[in-house]
């Protein structure tokens, strides 16, 4: 396998396939160009326009396949794997005993640094474009300051201490840098991203059907939030300063989305979230990557379910027995999960069916949220045995105006405060998945009380989706150092019942002893060779 580093010094700069977003023009348009350097691009617009292309292009890419998206989300208590067939890479992350000659560590790592490369070459030379205004090459620019803190936001919370990268070449013996440090350059870059991005893209590539393709100014304040939620949290532990900025930006997201600002709502029902219908056209998405499965590299994951169902999953993931026992019924569940699965046999069972004798791989709840229709451009539906293609077009959604009010109410809580803004948007939430206006929050609560009824909203609202996103509930857990108390629970592995008289337990064994060095996963065997400094 290429490293990282050998891998992003062939391969960029250059200009190639655009972002492939279906009816858009500029972005579509395949016009390689060869290698291009700094001093001889950046000459006029097309180049300018050139070069987001790349970038949105590589950022596409480096989510366009399980094992590039990522595999840490595992250590989350949502999600679970096969527990043989070809999915070690997965297991050894469920596991919580990651080795740093892991198949899949090396795409991890190299994808982020792709984007950092892409990103650098704008961030250093667009600003030299001719005949160009600078309102639109602060808005390229900051673009491409949020997607290089979006990669080292990645990198912090996967590996802890990192090489810090500004140039367009690749430094062999580039030092590790702290998590503060590292840190430090994401605010700064999101800081002048929330300057420069504009609130709202008018022209296509960057917007479509009325909606931001491109980085906008909410989804950089939303993100500031969360970052300053991790910040609050575990490894800096800066506390409740942090948590009131996080509140502050996410209250910003909220304000503007009242007042007519920012055209973001939350859609009526859970289940229009990862429809068909609406992945072209989510009202809460604040940022997300789109796709087209035509192109080489450009399509989206979907099949990712048992492999003994009929529609014929990869059975890369699962859900955990013991959060999907917790996850409260009603619409968003139905959503999340497969109601039912339908096996080799052509009959629909419920997800622990087991033959007697037992003779399943895996007995294990089923997310439903990547899956698309078995015929291109319909809704997926799981009574259909139909085979489903591999790779489609599903939208990446990568933060979500639920996400901000879950933000808002959590940082708000874990700041020792309570108001009744908080409670009103985390109702707004937890009504919409339980499908009536139940408005079980109360301003009674005690900030604590508020602070973990958002976690778990949070959590529920993003179980099983993309991991590549900004908040996996493996990060929630990260800077909550929740590590442990799952690592526990998974070596005790208890059965639960999951229907009268039916129990289950997780296939994937835990073991060991906790130490903290299983927070994060170990550098890259054949990146470390290159740079001793990956200790």
């Amino acid at each position: 396998m290429k490293t990282a580093y050998k891998y992003i010094r062939r391969t960029l700069p250059f200009v190639f396939a655009g972002l492939y977003l279906t009816s858009c023009n500029d972005f579509l348009t395949e016009d390689p160009k060869g290698q291009l350097t700094s001093e001889n691009f950046f000459s006029n617009k097309e180049d300018l326009d050139a070069s987001l292309t790349a970038l949105y292009s590589v950022i596409a890419g480096s989510q366009a396949s399980n094992n590039l998206c990522g595999t840490n989300f595992l250590v989350g208590d949502d999600i679970s794997t096969h527990p043989s067939s070809n999915k070690q890479p997965l297991r050894e992350h469920d596991q919580f005993d990651v080795k740093d000659n892991n198949s899949w560590l090396s795409s991890m790592w190299e994808q982020r640094f792709k984007v950092i490369k892409a990103a650098n070459f704008i961030i250093n030379n667009a600003g030299r474009t001719p005949d160009v205004s600078d309102d639109e090459i602060k808005a390229a620019i900051g673009q491409a300051r949020y997607w290089r803190a979006y990669s080292y936001f990645y990198l912090v919370t996967t590996w802890g201490k990192v090489p810090i990268m500004l140039e367009e070449e690749i430094n062999y013996n580039a030092p590790l840098k702290t998590e503060e440090e590292v840190y430090e350059l994401i605010i700064s870059d999101l800081k002048i991203a929330e300057t420069d991005c504009p609130i709202k893209y008018t022209k296509e590539p960057y917007a479509r059907n009325g909606f931001n393709i491109a980085v906008s100014r909410a989804a950089v304040k939303a993100t500031m939030a969360y970052v300053y939620m991790c910040m609050a949290g575990w490894p800096l532990n800066k506390g409740t300063e942090y948590y009131e900025l996080a509140a502050s930006k996410a209250k910003e997201v909220i304000d503007g989305t009242e007042n007519g600002t920012y055209d973001y709502k939350l859609l009526d029902e859970y289940s229009k979230v990862y429809s068909w219908e609406y992945n072209n056209k989510n009202t809460e998405l604040l940022l997300g990557i789109y796709y087209n499965r035509d192109q080489t590299n450009q399509a989206a994951p979907l099949t990712d379910f048992l492999q003994d169902m009929k529609q014929g999953g990869w059975g890369d993931t699962n859900g955990e027995i013991k959060f999907w026992k917790e996850f409260p019924e009603g619409p968003r569940k139905d959503a999340t999960y497969f109601p039912k699965i339908m096996l080799n046999d052509g009959e629909l069972h419920d997800w622990w069916y087991d033959t007697n004798p037992p003779s399943r791989e895996v007995v294990a709840p089923v997310f439903m949220k990547t899956v698309e229709g078995a015929v291109r451009g319909t809704e997926f539906d799981y009574t259909n045995p139909s085979l489903v293609n591999a790779a489609g077009e599903k939208t990446f959604q990568l933060i979500r105006l639920s996400q901000v009010y879950c933000w808002y109410a959590e940082a708000t809580g874990r700041s020792g405060q309570m108001n009744a803004k908080a409670v009103e948007v985390l109702n707004k939430v937890r009504n919409r998945a339980d499908g009536e206006e139940s408005d079980i929050y109360k301003a009674t609560m005690s900030p604590e009380e508020l602070a973990e009824a958002a976690y778990n909203e949070h959590g529920w609202e993003m179980a099983g989706y993309y991991w590549g996103g900004i908040a996996s509930r493996a990060r929630d857990m990260f800077r909550m150092y929740r590590y442990k108390d799952h690592f526990e629970y998974r070596k005790e592995n208890p059965e639960i019942e999951v229907a009268p008289g039916v129990k289950r337990k997780e296939i994937v064994p835990v073991t060991g002893t906790w130490d903290d060095s299983k927070m994060y996963v170990p550098y890259p065997y054949e990146d470390a060779i290159l740079n001793p400094n990956l200790k």
